[in-house]
């Protein structure tokens, strides 16, 4: 009996691999809103017709995540017959300018697209504005350290250096913002602050902050 079992499995085994029985007849995209489904299908590049289990999951995976719009894929194999595309496009933080046009960056300061930038999504100015750049690491850092009724005022956000970080709100005034530490003590304390009459709020001490 256990002879039949190893003969039953290795028949199943072949039948999976070489024949159309469980062959992709379907793809399946979740997640894409912004990019379209035949581009994430032609990436993916999975003919009809194939057995699944020859289907290189991971070699597809990598070619879908190399799309620009694309943080991260998964491609897994639903049977008996569909591929599941499950993608995780990348979400602007900021903005640059550039004489080439307005340059998205998303949380991890990659440089996605260029496209105008949505609302509420606020100007960055760096020296040298991208990924890799301590600079830009560290004014997103600043802007995710953010509450939402703090980030929704933002109008742009300036890193001289890691060290040197000054946020614009849409009303023109500034927050001095200093370093990345104590973001969460800044935030709390810039938002009483605010509603003190004055241009230039100081919380790089912010157990110490200046109006003037």
């Amino acid at each position: 009996m256990g002879a039949v079992g190893v003969v039953v499995v290795v028949a199943l085994g072949l039948v999976a691999w070489f024949t159309p029985l469980l062959s992709v007849r379907q793809t399946d995209v979740a997640g894409a809103t912004s990019i379209s489904e035949e581009q994430i299908r032609q990436a993916l590049a999975v003919p009809q017709g194939q057995p699944l289990l020859r289907v290189d999951t991971e070699g597809a995976a990598l070619r879908v995540a190399a799309i620009p719009k694309v943080a991260s894929a998964r491609v897994q194999r639903v049977y008996p017959s569909t591929i599941r595309v499950t993608v995780t496009e990348r979400v602007p933080v900021v903005f640059v300018d550039s004489p080439g046009g307005t340059h998205l960056l998303d949380v991890e300061a990659v440089d996605y697209e260029i496209a105008p930038p949505p609302p509420g999504v606020p100007r960055l100015v760096t020296e040298k504005p991208g990924w890799g750049d301590p600079s830009t690491e560290a004014a997103i850092e600043v802007l995710e350290s953010m509450p939402p009724q703090l980030r929704g005022q933002v109008g742009q956000v300036g890193a001289k250096s890691i060290s040197d970080i000054a946020v614009t709100l849409l009303d023109g005034r500034v927050v001095v913002w200093g370093g990345t530490e104590k973001s969460e003590r800044k935030a709390a304390v810039t938002l009483p602050l605010l509603t003190q009459p004055g241009q230039t709020y100081d919380v790089s001490s912010p157990d110490l902050p200046t109006v003037r």
